[in-house]
C-alpha cells in the first residue's frame, strides 16, 4: 500500500482551524488523489525548533540527536525513496528535510506526537502492506532500539539539524571532565568526556618498548632498531615526556616518514604503473610518486597540496613540482586505442577525474549522481556535471596509442633537463642541423642524378635496337661490354657523380644516425613528467542522460553543488585553480575534516568517522564530532601543517594507552571507538613486508626513481597479458627496495600486497579492509623472499653468543624481549629443527644454497636458526601494531 497520512480530524482542525466538514472533505479527496495528496501544514505553523539548531552536545549523551542517532537510521532505510532524487521519490515526502512543499514536518511527522506521526505508524506496522521500508526492498525493518531512538526524537520535538558534515566545523567550547589530571591536551579531554559520560576510563599508559615500536610504525612504517630500543629506554626512564616529544621530532624528520605517509596518499588516488584498461600498458607516474614522498618530507601546506594536484599547471609560472603534482589528474584508467569508440573513452576518463576529487578531497560519493540525482546527499545530476566541467577540457587524446608512447610517457608530458642536459642536447641538435644543411642538397643531387640516368636509359633503347652489335658471345666469353664503353659521355660523367655523391652521402647519414643515437639517449635520461594541460578552447559540457556518454542534455557550466559554500571564479569562465581554491577555502566544510580524520585513521586504524570515504548521509557519523571539528580548524588556522598535526596525536595520552582490552571490554567496542584504549590491528602488506627486510638487515635505503620488480612466482602475469608480456624480476638491490616502489600492474598487482588486503589500485580507497585467510598465512611461511630474508637474519643470529642468540633474534623481530616461557618454547623448537636437519642434508642445502659452508654442522646450524626465525617473521606479535 503507498505510504499515505494518517489524519486526526481534531487535530487538524485545531491547528488549521478548518470546519469539520472540510476536514471531512479533505480525507475524502486524500483517499481518491493518492498518497500524500491532502492539504499540508504550513511548517511555520508547526509549533518546533528550527532545522538550525545547535546540534545536540557530544557530552548530552541521554539526549537524541537528528545528526547523531536518527538521520543515519533514515538514510539507510528511506531516503533511496523519500530523499533529495527527485526522479526517485515517491508520495511527494522528503525525509531528509524538515520543510518545503514536500518536507516531513507536518505531513508524516507530527512533533510531540507519534500517535499523529505516519512515519511511526508505518515503521510499527504489523501489515506487511503497510510496513516502512516495504519487505520487497530487502532492507531490515527498524529494531526495537530503533523504534525507540524515532519514538523519543519525535516526542522531543523532532527537530531537524543541519547536516554535521556540511556545516564548516567551528572550534567548540574546552571539554569540562572530572579527571582533570590524566591529560590537559585538548585531545585528551575531549576523549575523556566521552569515557566519562558513559562511565568508562582511559587504559593505563603502554611500556617504552610498546610505545617505540608503535609511534616507530607509525611515523616511518619501520619497526626501531635494537639500539634505538636501548637509547630510548635511557632516555624514557630519565624524562618519559621530553625523550617521547625527542623521538616524535627524530621520525618526523627522517626520509622514511615521507615514504610511509605517501604510502596511504598512493592508495586513495589509485596510483599505479600501468594503464588498468584491456592490455594495460607501462604508464610512468614515477616522477609523481617522487613528488608526493618529497611533499610529506617537506612538510608542504596540505592546502598547497590540494591545489597544486588539482590545478598546478594553471599557475601562472608553475614550477616543476606544481606540473609534477597536476599529474593527479592523470592517475586516472585509460583503453588503448582501437578498444572502444573515443567519445566513450573520454567520457570515462573524466567521470574517473571527477570520482577522485570526490572522494580524495571531498569525502563524498559524488559520483553516484552521474545517472540522476544523488538518492542520499543533496547532489544533483546537474551538478555533478557542472563539476565534470572542470575536467572535461584536457588537451590530450583519450586513448593510449602504444607506438608513439616512450618509456611511459603519455601526452601531454613535461621535460625537466639538467643544465648540463641541455647543453649536451643542445649541442647535439647543432650538430644535427649543420648535418641536414649537408645532406639536403646532397639528398636532392642525388635525386637529380638518378632522374637524369633513367631517362637516358628510356631513350637509348631505341638506338640501340637499330644498331649491329659489334662483337659476339664468341668473341666475349664474358657475354657483357664494360659499361662505359656502353655509356654516353654525360651518362658516364652521371655515374661517376653519383658513386661519389651516394658516398659522401652515406657518410654523413651515418654520422646523422650517431648523433640522433646519442640524443636519443640524453633525452630519454630527462626527467619527464606526465601532466595536465588545458585546451584554449573551452570544451562544452551537457548533462548526460542516464550517464552515457552518447546522450548529451542540458548544457551546463562549471560549479560547485549548491548545499556548499558558492564558487568565487575569478574569471567569467572558472577554471580549476578557482575550483582548487575553493576546496581549501576555510569556509569549505569538508576539506580539512576529511584529511583530519585520514590522518587519524593511519594512527588508530579507524577515523573519527569510519566511513572515510563517505561524508555523507551513507556515512558513519563521528565518533567525536567536536574532537574532529577541533582538529580541523586547528589544522587550517595552523597553515594546513600536516607534521604538526600528526604531532599532536602522537603526543595525546589518548594515542599512548596501553592497547589491552578484557573480553567483555573488548566486545562492546570491538573497533575501540571510544578510544578507552591503544590502537591494536595487524600491519598492512607494505609494513609487515619492509619490517622483515629492515630486520634482516636487507632492507635497501636508496629513495625515489622507477619502480622495481621484486621476485614473485613465474607466469603471473600469463593470465592477464594480452601481448605476451613476461614478468622479469630485477636483480640485485632493487629487488629488496621499499614496498612503496614495488612495480603495481593494476591487471596483477603484486601478491605479496594483494593477499594481504592491498587495492589492486583501479579505484580510489580512502581505508583498506583487513581479513584474516589460511592465504596469508602461506604467503608468510613460504614466500621465498621471506624467507631469504630469514636466512639472512639467521647469519647475523649465529655470530652472537650461543647464550645470547635466542633473545637477540626475538627483540630484532618483535623489539620486546622474550619471558622465560617463550624462550624455553623457542630451545625446543631449535632443538628439534637441529635433528631434523641432521638427518636431511638435502633440505639443508636448499635452505644454505648461495651460502659458502664449509663444515656440515655450521650449515645444520644455519637451516635451523634459518626456520626459528621465520617462525619469529611469523608470530602474531610480529604482525600486529600493539
Amino acid at each position: 500500500m503507498p505510504f499515505q497520512r494518517r489524519y486526526s480530524p481534531s487535530r487538524l482542525a485545531r491547528e488549521t482551524r478548518l470546519p469539520r466538514v472540510l476536514i471531512l472533505a479533505t480525507v475524502l479527496c486524500s483517499a481518491v488523489l493518492g498518497p500524500f495528496s491532502p492539504v499540508r501544514l504550513d511548517a511555520a505553523d508547526v509549533d518546533r525548533e528550527t532545522e538550525d539548531a545547535k546540534p545536540v552536545s557530544e557530552s548530552d549523551e541521554s539526549s537524541v540527536s537528528f545528526s547523531r542517532d536518527i538521520r543515519p537510521l533514515l538514510s539507510n532505510r528511506c531516503f533511496a525513496c523519500h530523499g533529495p532524487d527527485a526522479g526517485s521519490r515517491e508520495g511527494g515526502l522528503r525525509l531528509d528535510q524538515p520543510d518545503g512543499d514536500e518536507g516531513a514536518i507536518g505531513y508524516a511527522i507530527e512533533p510531540h506526537s507519534v500517535e499523529e506521526s505516519e512515519v511511526w505508524h508505518r515503521i510499527t506496522a504489523d501489515d506487511e502492506s503497510m510496513l516502512m521500508p516495504p519487505p520487497d526492498s530487502h532492507l531490515d525493518p527498524f529494531n526495537k532500539e530503533e523504534k525507540e531512538l524515532i519514538r523519543r526524537w519525535i516526542e522531543s520535538g523532532a527537530v531537524y539539524e543541519d547536516f554535521w558534515a556540511f556545516r564548516a566545523p567551528k572550534r567548540p567550547q574546552p571539554p569540562t571532565t572530572k579527571n582533570a589530571e590524566w591529560s590537559a591536551q585538548t585531545v585528551d579531554q575531549f576523549v575523556l568526556r566521552k569515557l566519562e559520560s558513559l562511565r568508562r576510563h582511559p587504559s593505563e599508559e603502554a611500556d617504552a618498548r610498546t610505545l617505540l615500536r608503535r609511534v616507530t610504525f607509525d611515523l616511518t612504517g619501520l619497526p626501531p632498531s635494537r639500539e634505538a630500543i636501548r637509547q630510548f629506554e635511557s632516555a624514557y626512564s630519565n624524562s618519559p615526556e621530553l625523550a617521547w616529544e625527542e623521538l616524535v621530532d627524530d621520525l618526523l624528520s627522517r626520509p622514511q616518514f615521507g615514504e610511509h605517509i605517501a604510502r596511504h596518499w598512493l592508495d586513495l588516488v589509485r596510483f599505479a604503473d600501468t594503464n588498468g584498461m584491456h592490455k594495460d600498458f607501462y604508464r610512468n607516474h614515477v616522477a609523481y610518486r617522487d613528488w608526493v614522498i618529497r611533499s610529506f618530507n617537506e612538510n608542504l601546506p596540505y592546502d598547497e597540496f590540494v591545489r597544486d594536484q588539482i590545478a598546478g599547471d594553471l599557475h601562472p609560472q608553475p614550477t616543476r613540482d606544481q606540473l609534477i603534482a597536476s599529474g593527479f589528474n592523470r592517475l586516472h584508467l585509460i583503453i588503448d586505442r582501437g578498444t572502444a569508440l573515443p567519445e566513450e573513452s573520454h567520457v570515462k576518463n573524466v567521470l574517473d577525474r571527477v570520482t577522485a576529487v570526490g572522494t580524495a578531497f571531498m569525502g563524498l560519493t559524488v559520483q553516484c549522481a552521474q545517472c540522476h540525482d544523488h538518492k542520499f546527499d543533496p547532489i544533483t545530476q546537474k551538478e555533478f556535471f557542472s563539476l565534470y566541467a572542470f575536467f572535461n577540457n584536457i588537451d590530450a587524446e583519450p586513448e593510449t596509442n602504444p607506438r608513439q608512447v616512450v618509456d611511459g610517457y603519455q601526452e601531454p608530458y613535461a621535460r625537466f633537463p639538467t643544465e648540463a642536459q641541455q647543453a649536451e642536447l643542445d649541442r647535439l641538435d647543432s650538430e644535427l642541423a649543420k648535418l641536414d644543411q649537408q645532406i639536403a642538397p646532397l639528398n636532392k643531387r642525388v635525386n637529380q642524378i638518378t632522374k637524369r640516368i633513367q631517362q637516358i636509359k628510356e631513350i637509348e633503347p631505341a638506338n640501340e635496337d637499330a644498331a649491329e652489335p659489334e662483337t659476339s658471345q664468341a668473341e666475349n666469353p664474358e657475354g657483357t661490354a664494360t659499361e662505359a664503353e656502353a655509356m654516353t659521355p654525360e651518362e658516364e660523367a652521371l655515374h661517376n657523380e653519383l658513386g661519389q655523391s651516394t658516398s659522401s652521402l652515406a657518410k654523413l647519414q651515418k654520422q646523422h644516425a650517431k648523433l640522433q643515437r646519442n640524443r636519443t639517449a640524453v633525452e630519454r635520461a630527462v626527467d619527464k613528467a606526465m601532466v595536465m594541460k588545458e585546451r584554449d578552447e573551452v570544451r562544452k559540457t551537457f548533462v548526460l542522460i542516464r550517464g552515457q556518454y552518447d546522450a548529451p542534455g542540458e548544457e551546463v557550466q562549471r560549479g560547485v553543488p549548491s548545499f556548499l559554500p558558492p564558487l568565487e571564479p575569478q574569471s567569467e569562465t572558472p577554471s580549476r585553480m578557482d575550483l582548487a581554491n575553493w576546496m581549501v577555502a576555510p569556509e569549505n566544510p569538508l576539506t580539512a575534516r576529511v584529511a583530519v580524520n585520514r590522518f587519524w585513521q593511519l594512527f588508530f586504524g579507524v577515523g573519527l568517522v569510519k566511513t572515510s570515504e563517505d561524508f555523507g548521509n551513507q556515512g558513519e557519523v563521528p565518533s567525536h564530532p567536536e574532537l574532529l571539528d577541533e582538529l580541523a580548524v586547528t589544522f587550517v588556522e595552523s597553515g594546513w601543517d600536516v607534521k604538526a598535526l600528526l604531532k599532536r596525536i602522537v603526543m595525546s595520552k589518548t594515542y599512548r594507552q596501553a592497547s589491552r582490552a578484557t573480553p567483555d571490554e573488548f566486545k562492546a567496542d570491538a573497533e575501540n571507538r571510544l578510544l578507552s584504549r591503544g590502537p591494536r590491528y595487524r600491519l598492512d602488506a607494505e609494513m609487515i613486508r619492509d619490517q622483515i627486510l629492515f630486520s634482516s638487515g636487507l632492507l635497501s635505503t636508496r629513495m625515489h626513481g622507477p619502480s622495481v620488480k621484486p621476485p614473485q612466482p613465474d607466469g603471473l602475469w600469463k593470465a592477464v597479458s594480452m601481448t605476451g608480456e613476461r614478468f622479469r624480476p630485477d636483480q640485485g638491490e632493487s629487488i629488496y627496495r621499499r614496498s612503496v616502489y614495488t612495480f603495481w600492474k593494476r591487471a596483477m598487482p603484486p601478491p605479496q600486497m594483494t593477499i594481504l588486503n592491498a587495492p589492486n589500485r583501479d579505484a580510489c580507497i580512502a581505508r583498506r579492509e583487513r581479513t584474516n585467510t589460511p592465504t596469508q598465512a602461506l604467503l608468510l611461511l613460504n614466500e621465498s623472499e621471506y624467507l631469504r630474508a630469514a636466512r639472512q637474519l639467521a647469519q647475523s643470529v649465529v655470530h652472537e653468543p650461543a647464550e645470547d642468540r635466542i633473545v637477540f633474534a626475538y627483540e630484532t623481530v618483535t623489539s620486546k624481549l622474550p619471558d622465560a616461557e617463550e624462550i624455553d618454547v623457542l630451545h625446543t623448537l631449535l632443538s628439534d629443527l637441529r635433528d631434523e636437519y641432521a638427518s636431511s642434508p638435502a633440505l639443508v642445502d636448499d635452505l644454505c644454497e648461495g651460502v659458502s659452508i664449509d663444515e656440515p654442522q655450521d650449515k645444520v646450524e644455519l637451516a635451523a636458526w634459518t626456520v626459528l626465525c621465520n617462525t619469529l617473521y611469523n608470530l602474531d606479535i610480529t604482525k600486529t601494531k600493539d
